[in-house]
């Protein structure tokens, strides 16, 4: 119901957003720890687990324990449970949103015949107009011919009544797992070399590497683990500027890390996984060693990233915006790909662009002799003006001043300077620097 609704029955409820992802991975989790009572478990919905129990409920003593069993474990957990065993999938689905319980095998059509036409799995549309003709439970509709209720109703309707009796077959198919992208190594003697642990990472990077191209994936985050002989473990991690599987490249970035870590008395197991991927297709590859200059950039990313973090490793990108300030954006290189700048037309654009700083003694428009930095420049040629005019829908208080006439100012000292001025506020400032 809608919270409103709820808050005038109890004033006093409590309510807090859904996190759908984490109930999703919560569901996860729990179908794979339902695999102890079937080998096949497969989500029902958004908050339910249908289990095959097919052949297994003798090695729990019955199904009537093995479903005491599954309420004991689940309550020793803090979680609240409702389950149903039937003959049939869509009768157990029916049976757990309506109370729970056992049907014993016969028993079907008189176990759920008193169960709403709800709990058929039906659209909210089909079961009203069910109850509107008198055909409220689903006992009502086990009698009658299918080929009136598909008419009417339509197949789905019929479907459904079918597959809950058990006349078509709705089996439990359990969804595939996730590919688990780690590997582990057991030493059978202790190690304690920067040398040996990296011949040891190179073994593990060919085998992750191998599973990466199988599922065409790429690693953006790698963890390597050591364990000791004294039982303790130290961990190296690093991050990929772009998706990599390029077990030689990898291994450079372990180098700095694996040689600043305490092996103790020795390491005698080494894992790597891949805890973060993104997908990467297939390359050609050509047969020299020479290394291309997107991965080139990429690794000099990686290795600057993991010294300093990846969110200090900025790059520009264009922005389509002509006010100067806002003509560019500054993101991080490890999570954006560089743009190329679009081809502009008009006047160029300084090399360099910096915040407005004012000219003093500014004589003649455009000024003649300025200075600026504390330095005197004598103009040889300007080239202007360039009028720009501010973005109203920002609310830029640099550019409230109103619009700027921007001018190229070609100094007898050799600077090559971009000034601007104000015709609201009389006054010169220099804003760029060409190259």
């Amino acid at each position: 119901m809608p919270l409103a609704d709820a808050r005038a029955i109890c004033p006093d409820v409590a309510s807090r957003p859904a996190d759908l992802p984490r109930e999703a991975a919560a569901l996860a989790a729990l179908r794979r720890w339902a695999s102890r009572y079937a080998p096949m478990v497969a989500s029902d919905g958004t908050d339910g687990l249908m289990a095959d129990i097919t052949g297994v409920a003798h090695l729990f003593g019955g199904e009537a324990d093995l479903r005491g069993d599954l309420h004991a474990r689940l309550e020793r957990a803090g979680l609240s449970v409702i389950s149903a065993i039937a003959g049939t999938r869509g009768a157990a689905h029916a049976l757990a949103r309506h109370g729970g319980g056992i049907i014993a095998d016969g028993a079907l059509a008189q176990g759920i015949g008193g169960l709403p036409v709800s709990a058929l799995r039906i659209d909210h549309a089909t079961a009203e107009a069910l109850s509107r003709v008198g055909l409220a439970r689903i006992a009502d509709l086990t009698a009658l011919p299918r080929a009136p209720l598909a008419r009417r109703f339509g197949q789905a309707l019929v479907l459904r009544l079918d597959q809950l009796l058990g006349h078509q077959p709705e089996p439990v198919a359990a969804g595939a797992e996730p590919p688990h992208f780690g590997v582990r190594i057991t030493l059978p003697e202790p190690i304690g070399l920067q040398s040996d642990v990296m011949a040891g990472l190179a073994l593990l990077l060919d085998r992750l590497c191998a599973t990466l191209a199988l599922h065409h994936q790429g690693a953006r985050r790698l963890r390597l683990e050591l364990r000791r002989v004294d039982s303790g473990t130290v961990q190296v991690e690093i991050g990929l500027a772009r998706p990599m599987r390029d077990p030689v490249r990898i291994a450079a970035l372990f180098a700095k890390g694996v040689d600043e870590i305490d092996s103790g008395f020795g390491i005698d197991g080494l894992r790597l996984s891949a805890p973060i991927t993104e997908p990467l297709p297939p390359e050609q590859i050509g047969n020299g060693p020479t290394l291309r200059h997107e991965d080139a950039l990429a690794d000099l990313v990686s290795r600057l990233g993991n010294r300093i973090g990846f969110d200090h490793v900025l790059r520009m990108i264009p922005a389509d915006s002509k006010i100067p300030e806002r003509s560019f954006q500054i993101v991080a290189a490890a999570w954006s790909e560089p743009v190329a700048a679009p081809q502009r037309r008009g006047p160029a654009r300084p090399v360099t662009i910096f915040p407005p700083e004012p000219v003093t003694h500014a004589s003649g428009h455009p000024p003649a002799q300025f200075r600026w930095r504390r330095m005197r420049f004598t103009t040889l040629r300007a080239h202007g003006p360039e009028r720009i005019a501010p973005e109203w829908w920002f609310d830029d208080p640099a550019w409230r001043s109103g619009i700027r006439d921007y001018w190229r100012i070609e100094t007898q000292e050799g600077q090559r300077l971009w000034l601007f001025h104000t015709p609201q506020d009389p006054s010169w400032c220099v804003q760029g620097e060409f190259a």
